[in-house]
């Protein structure tokens, strides 16, 4: 408990950004819901085989999972506020469209009937005693719709919308519960008193009814303005970074250096997704910078990949020429250290089965299991190319990042993969397999970014590539351990390094 509640303190300035903006995107996205679905249901309260129609198209969009419509709507939509906007609305439809035409079709036809013959209009009939008498049926499939988004809009940090989801992700990535509980807790209140709110109005009055959304729907906009005021008139770089807290202090690096030497703002967006994510954003505008490292260049995003060595040099330059030509990006110097990929063990497999290099897992392949990241066992320098390579053919489970860690921990797999950096190799006393056929490329971090961003603010290549040929594999681990394994910020540990080493103030 006492962790709980210093976790919260710490993080209550996060804390209270992550609830503004699910506050703003689940406002949002219920009053765009209640815009489409209330008219559309008017229309079609009177037209019974079209609203049955309509209410199957909406229930079957409900059936799809959430994290499916997010991942279609990428291509097209790019990352961020849009595509978890209309996910959430899409989700939002069917209740509140549901209970409006059950509350306008269940209206007693005797009164409908007497409106007629007194020559009343449709819209009048409307605002007299069809909508006053339906508001408790349409309140509720409100209420509903509510708690749907409320609880679904924590999906939306996976895309870089933000969100008390992105504590929730962060927790999961850290092996850290506080983190979970907070993000987890404060999405359910929110639900609650939502829910508790949209109850009382079920009964209120018509115009106290509109009273309130007024004001909600008022302080949305509020919110948005006043969010947009203080970037007016001054550029924001967003330099985003993958899952894990290596990104994360990378990211943080880049923006100490660049907010110091330059007149630019920059916002940090950590733990934004998979390569593909990152990469996807970056080329549609929606981040501007994020740390990718040369053999994950050459590896995965050039198409097809290049034939080279497993020179350092010769990967780097194969790397930043092939994603300028083949999508106008710029890549920088890269920093001295290697994080390469790893296969590891625990110590007392390695001891037990005499496991020194990749190549003897090839006589207990039947006998152990391996727990990788979804990316790792899609990648060609990744479990694929263990099975062509090394004529590997394991049993594998796939799961998040850091789950593989506690997995390994716990007994549930004895084979994981692994960044040659990370501080749970430390932590969990693991023996990193030699590579011996030479699987695994030269990873040497460094900044990705647009062509035209670098033309437009030349003075940030001399900016970043203060970091060129530095930080080693030994300095690069500390920190990890810093920010991973003892819970330090990461902008903290990026910030007390530069200033160890005399890049900043």
């Amino acid at each position: 408990m006492n962790n709980l509640i210093t976790t919260f303190q710490d993080r209550f300035s996060d804390w209270t950004v992550a609830l503004g903006q699910h506050l703003q995107l689940s406002l949002l996205a219920l009053l765009i819901s209640i815009l489409i679905a209330v008219p559309l249901a008017v229309l079609l309260s009177s037209r019974k085989r079209a609203a049955g129609f309509v209410l199957q198209v909406a229930g079957i969009f409900q059936t799809i999972p959430s994290l499916a419509l997010l991942g279609l709507f990428i291509p097209f939509m790019g990352i961020g506020t849009v595509p978890a906007l209309t996910t959430l609305v899409i989700y939002a439809l069917f209740p509140i469209l549901q209970n409006t035409i059950t509350g306008l079709q269940g209206i007693d036809p005797s009164l409908e009937e007497a409106a007629v013959a007194f020559g009343m209009t449709k819209w009048e009939r409307l605002k007299k005693f069809e909508i006053p008498i339906a508001m408790p049926v349409i309140m509720s499939g409100i209420r509903t719709s509510a708690v749907f988004i409320i609880g679904t809009a924590t999906l939306a940090a996976l895309i870089g919308a933000g969100g008390l989801g992105s504590f929730i992700l962060l927790g999961i990535d850290r092996n850290n519960a506080s983190l979970i509980i907070i993000g987890a807790v404060s999405s359910a209140v929110l639900a609650i008193a939502f829910s508790t709110l949209l109850k009382w109005m079920e009964h209120a009055k018509l115009k106290t009814i509109f009273a309130t959304f007024v004001l909600l729907f008022a302080g949305l906009g509020a919110s948005f303005v006043s969010g947009m005021m203080p970037s007016m008139g001054q550029q924001t770089l967003i330099i985003a970074g993958k899952l894990g807290p290596e990104p994360e202090i990378l990211a943080n690096m880049y923006k100490l250096l660049i907010e110091e030497n330059t007149k630019l703002k920059v916002e940090v967006k950590p733990n934004f997704g998979k390569t593909t994510f990152l990469y996807e954003a970056l080329k549609s505008g929606d981040i501007d910078i994020y740390p990718e490292f040369t053999g994950t260049v050459t590896e995965s995003l050039l198409k097809p990949a290049p034939s080279i060595s497993h020179d350092p040099q010769e990967v780097f330059e194969a790397a930043r020429d092939g994603i300028l030509k083949q999508d106008g990006l710029a890549f920088l110097k890269p920093m001295a250290y290697q994080n390469t990929y790893a296969v590891a063990v625990t110590r007392a497999v390695a001891e037990k089965y005499g496991l020194k290099t990749i190549s003897d897992l090839k006589k207990v392949e039947g006998q152990l299991k391996a727990g990788f990241t979804l990316e790792f066992n899609d990648r060609e320098d990744g479990n694929r190319g263990l099975q062509s390579k090394y004529g590997l053919n394991l049993n594998v489970a796939t799961m998040e990042p850091s789950l593989r860690y506690q997995a390994i921990q716990s007994g549930d797999i004895q084979i994981t993969d692994a960044y040659s950096t990370d501080a749970e190799i430390t932590r969990y006393d693991l023996v990193v397999l030699e590579d011996d056929k030479q699987l695994f490329p030269p990873y040497q971090g460094a900044p990705l970014m647009k062509e035209a961003l670098l033309k437009q603010h030349p003075e940030l290549e001399s900016v970043l590539n203060v970091l060129a040929g530095k930080i080693t594999e030994s300095q690069m681990s500390q920190m990890n351990y810093e920010v991973g394994v003892e819970g330090k910020s990461a902008e903290t540990v990026a910030r007390e390094f530069l200033q160890s080493q005399g890049y900043i103030k």
